[in-house]
């Protein structure tokens, strides 16, 4: 089998790599070519293009870069007539993926949806789109099956692959034997996001907002694909970076600060205490507000449809809440304990671990030639 695989952050490209590798073991003669980033190279996957060259945040980034994207797009369509894949997986990112969609299905190419784009928070008209050019659609949020029935499409839904990743991390301390000094202090980790632009606008909030907590150490939670230098710059005190280690640190962490995104589910299956925060380009913000139809921007609120974590949005996120809220995190052991006890039930919500195999049997079920017991 042969398949091309379009993942556009970094949350794609571990949700893709392990997929990948589910897949081979249904067949390890498959090859994959990508779009994605280095968890699936290093499952053998070519990769054509990094994600860190296609993602753009807030519809003004967009705007500025919509030269690129276009030819980003036209390269895509080029050499997925190429390569010719058996099936196409599409991971969320459906700005530039619904395009590739159409494209492959007006060239009689199978398409897999795996990781559903949230539409059922905006842009709701692209139900009508899916339901035209993608003949698999897998998701991972269980109130998602119930969103499309209301349009008459029926989704399989395979159970969060968050938690296979996570279950993987359980028992690893390698990163806590190398850093002895952070067990002596609380953690306070900060998760600023993936994007150098979100970084720069997050960090800088965080660092201060933590800052002169007693026995706290500081810990940045550096994503892989943004060079350490470039954190180095916003780094005043004794703050810590440890770059492509974030499970290892959440293992161990007291508390987090957590830009709104994938991290906030992450940090939350660890049963970590967090706060929520984003602030975005003030024109972006403004449309956004006209056009989302949920009521939390954070995967924890949404799925357990209440409030759990707090969320700091635009102006109420400040040096002066995040201080407020930190301190409750830390020191507040009925707020701590309600909050945990919620990410348990989380959990539960989830579909247990499986998802990656579930999602990968499903496509080799209805697309390859079979499947192995």
């Amino acid at each position: 089998m042969k398949y091309y695989i379009i993942a556009g952050e970094a949350s794609g490209d571990l949700h893709a790599s392990n997929l990948i590798r589910e897949l081979r073991k249904l067949d390890n003669k498959s090859h994959f070519r990508c779009w994605g980033g280095d968890l699936m190279s290093a499952q053998g996957a070519e990769i054509v293009k990094h994600y860190r060259d296609l993602a753009f945040m807030g519809f003004l980034e967009v705007l500025a870069n919509l030269k690129t994207i276009l030819k980003n797009i036209e390269f895509c369509k080029k050499d997925l007539l190429e390569y010719a894949p058996d099936v196409l997986i599409l991971v969320d990112y459906p700005g530039f993926n619904l395009r590739i969609a159409e494209f492959a299905h007006q060239n009689n190419i199978k398409v897999v949806y795996y990781i559903s784009p949230q539409i059922w928070a905006w842009k709701q008209s692209r139900v009508e789109k899916i339901k035209r050019f993608v003949d698999e659609m897998l998701v991972i949020l269980p109130f998602e099956k119930d969103f499309y029935q209301q349009f008459n499409y029926e989704v399989e839904f395979v159970g969060h692959p968050l938690l296979d990743a996570i279950n993987a991390h359980q028992n690893a301390d390698d990163l806590f034997r190398q850093n002895n000094s952070l067990n002596q202090q609380k953690i306070v980790a900060l998760l600023p996001g993936s994007r150098k632009q979100e970084i720069s606008s997050m960090l800088p909030l965080m660092l201060e907002a933590a800052s002169g907590f007693k026995n706290c150490q500081v810990v940045i939670a550096g994503a892989p694909s943004v060079p350490a230098a470039f954190y180095h710059q916003f780094i005043k005190g004794n703050e810590k970076l440890i770059q492509n280690k974030t499970y290892e640190l959440l293992q161990h962490t007291d508390a987090a600060l957590v830009t709104s995104g994938t991290a906030t589910l992450e940090t939350a299956l660890f049963e970590v205490p967090q706060v929520v925060c984003y602030k975005g380009n003030l024109f972006s913000y403004y449309i956004a507000r006209q056009l989302i139809k949920v009521k939390y921007i954070s995967l924890v609120n949404l799925i357990m449809d209440r409030v759990i974590v707090k969320e700091l949005i635009q102006s109420e996120l400040n040096v002066e809440s995040l201080r407020l809220e930190l301190d409750k995190l830390l020191y507040n052991e009925s707020y701590r304990k309600e909050m945990k006890g919620s990410f348990k039930d989380l959990k539960d919500k989830l579909g247990g671990p499986g998802a990656s195999e579930r999602a990968a049997r499903l496509i080799d079920a209805k697309f390859g030639t079979r499947v192995i017991a």
